[in-house]
């Protein structure tokens, strides 16, 4: 994209004077700086004045051809930004000039005032709830920020400026969406009529650096005997849906057990907004596609997933199921694409079953509900529920094996879960334990070649 046309889309407009840095450069994490001094500066004009006459100065002065990506672009406009203030005889303490520098260049090249929430590896979310209430995610506290924007104009403008490049579109005949960031971060967004407080954007963050099993271990997510026993069940080639809550880090759980899968297999992913960072190398990203503004042209989860299947792939792995794709899913766990993964928003194992039941129905095919389970039991080896705890941590609480069908009823049995022992400082003690008992499936995993140690199920051990 031109520089002009990001001008056109919202570079001239005015946003708090926050140190930022342009996303076409390396980040560097700052925090915050204090909101902007309304008090007036010697010369009768307000921080924002000024910002405001030197960045439209500065834009009227640039080459509106230059490339906006181009590693000269910064030097050009630092160049340009000190001949300014040297014609208007604007004299600035050194870190104030800085400052001033970096708000001008996020929002001509960059998000604004988001720059520096994005560039801080320690915020895990930020939330923008309207113009001037921001808040953000650390260590899975929920604090506010002292950034804000000027307006809701200032808002929709960076916006804007996130859906454009992906195709997208948002406005009041559309005024939801769901897009993403360069480097993967997940974002939706809505503003009026629906949001009343103003334009609403949610931005979760993805590591630049993908989580491995490692660091789950690490963050006690997981144990190392659960992670062995995961990359066992992923070789071995079982069906695996990986439930939990909103932001319980189903997506992140889905990508480490993705990183399992052998780098001589074809996988395809299928997405609403390409999130998955798998490092292997014959991987086929696929991305829905909302309606046009006539209402044509939508290519659903659904249409990737009866597509994928023409596509040879040795392993299918769908971001998250929410709607009939399910159905089309277990069609395909039941037709020979074995080792599919996939995630589920559920309060429970057992509600993931129920929840799968639901959207089945939701295809639209007149299904008994028995034939439904049937499918349901026969597809599905295992379920790994997760769960944020009230202390923010994020822990896998049940491994369960879907054993078959009993009559009606799905039959289930824990192999793991999370067995809280205390609270110490505000933090939930507790460990991820073996329940004794030995899956069904381990002939499966075992056929592949794996052969997994009884103490992994906690047989002939004790549990404490």
């Amino acid at each position: 994209m031109s520089l002009l046309r990001r001008i056109e889309r919202g570079g001239q407009g005015d946003d708090d004077s926050q140190d930022s840095r342009s996303p076409g450069l390396k980040r560097t994490a700052v925090p915050a700086p204090p909101r902007p001094d309304q008090t007036p500066r010697p010369d009768g004009s307000t921080y924002l004045d000024l910002r405001s006459r030197v960045q439209n100065k500065l834009l009227s002065e640039l080459d509106t051809g230059i490339d906006p990506q181009s590693p000269e672009v910064r030097a050009t406009m630092e160049e340009l930004f000190t001949t300014i203030l040297s014609e208007e005889s604007i004299v600035l303490a050194r870190a104030e000039r800085q400052r001033l520098f970096e708000a001008i260049v996020a929002e001509i090249l960059g998000y604004g005032p988001l720059e520096p929430l994005l560039a801080d590896d320690t915020i895990t979310e930020i939330m923008v709830n309207g113009p001037k209430n921001v808040y953000i995610e650390r260590a899975g506290n929920l604090l506010r920020s002292n950034v804000t924007f000027e307006d809701d104009d200032h808002v929709m403008r960076v916006l804007d400026r996130i859906v454009s490049p992906l195709g997208r579109r948002i406005d009041e005949s559309s005024p939801t969406v769901d897009a993403r960031l360069p480097d993967g971060s997940r974002v939706n967004a809505v503003i009026r009529p629906i949001a009343l407080c103003g334009p609403t954007i949610t931005i979760r963050k993805f590591s630049k650096k993908p989580f491995t099993v490692e660091d789950l271990i690490r963050f006690s997510t997981m144990t190392p005997e659960i992670a062995e026993f995961m990359r066992a069940c992923v070789i071995g080639r079982l069906n695996i849906v990986v439930s939990g809550g909103t932001g319980s880090g189903k997506t992140t759980l889905l990508n480490v057990l993705s990183g399992f899968i052998p780098n001589d297999e074809r996988i395809i992913t299928i997405e609403n907004a390409a999130e998955l960072q798998l490092r292997q190398e014959h991987v086929v990203s696929l991305e829905s596609r909302p309606p046009n503004i006539e209402g044509r042209g939508e290519i659903s989860i659904r249409d990737l997933v009866v597509n994928s299947l023409r596509m040879r792939p040795d392993r299918i792995v769908v971001g998250e199921c929410r709607s009939g794709e399910a159905l089309d899913m277990l069609q395909a766990m039941n037709t020979g694409h074995e080792g599919s993964l996939t995630t589920a928003h559920s309060n429970s194992p057992r509600d993931t079953l129920s929840r799968l039941e639901v959207m089945c129905l939701m295809a639209g095919m007149d299904l008994p509900i028995r034939a439904i389970r049937e499918q349901v039991a026969s597809a599905i080896d295992l379920i790994v529920h997760e769960e944020r705890l009230r202390d923010g941590t994020r822990k896998i609480v049940k491994i369960t094996e879907i054993q078959g069908m009993e009559g009606d009823i799905i039959t289930m049995s824990d192999i793991f879960e999370f067995e809280q022992t205390g609270i110490e400082a505000g933090r939930v003690i507790g460990r991820v334990r073996p329940t004794g008992l030995r899956p069904k499936f381990i002939d499966k995993i075992e056929a592949s070649g794996i052969h997994l140690p009884p103490s992994v199920f906690g047989i002939g051990m004790s549990r404490y």
